[in-house]
This record gives C-alpha cells, structure tokens and sequence, in this order.
C-alpha cells in the first residue's frame, strides 16, 4: 500500500480554508477517486517543536492506494478538476510525496 501525502507549508501570507477543505474539496476527492482510495485523513497543523512553536504544515492530507500505478490512473483522470479546486480553499504550493507504506 502507498501513501500520497500532500502538505501545506506554513508561512507568511499562507491562507487556507480548513472548512472548505473538509466540507467540499475532500467529498470531491474522495468521489471523483472512486474505489481505488482505500482511505484518507486529513490533518490541520497545531504545532511544531518546541512545543509553542508554529506548525511545519498548515494542513495536510493522506490518501491511500495499493499502488502508484493505482494512483497514477485515478488521478490522471480527474487531475484538471482536483487541481483546479485548490485556489478555493488555499493560495499554498503544496509539498507531495508519495511513501511506501511500510508498517
């Protein structure tokens, strides 16, 4: 199994909206991926270290596949519309890796 992670550095300026995110970009996502999304998580950044320090990331997001080529087609896809949400909900260029899943 493979995770695409997709992470929203924080910085001057960066804006993201958490509720548009949850409530209509990620219902996209997760219709337009179909059944090759084996699942998702979403998370809003709180914190770095030290404790008090500001998050790394805004927010980020994980979906998982059985594979990259399982990805790949999926996303291909539906590419246009997924990426063509993004300046709804954020004005941040997002760090993506892909991870083999390992435990």
């Amino acid at each position: 199994m493979i995770k695409v992670s997709v992470m929203y550095p924080n910085g001057s300026g960066a804006k993201f909206d958490m509720n548009y995110y949850l409530t209509s970009h990620m219902p996209m996502v997760q219709k337009t991926l179909g059944s090759a999304l084996k699942g998702t998580a979403v998370e809003e950044g709180l914190g770095g270290i030290p404790p008090g320090s500001p998050a790394p990331y805004v927010a980020s997001c994980h979906l998982l596949f059985d594979s990259v080529e399982t990805f790949g087609a999926a996303f291909a896809a539906h590419a246009d519309s997924i990426l063509a949400d993004m300046p709804n909900y954020t004005n941040i260029e997002p760090t993506i890796q892909i991870g083999l899943i390992k435990i």
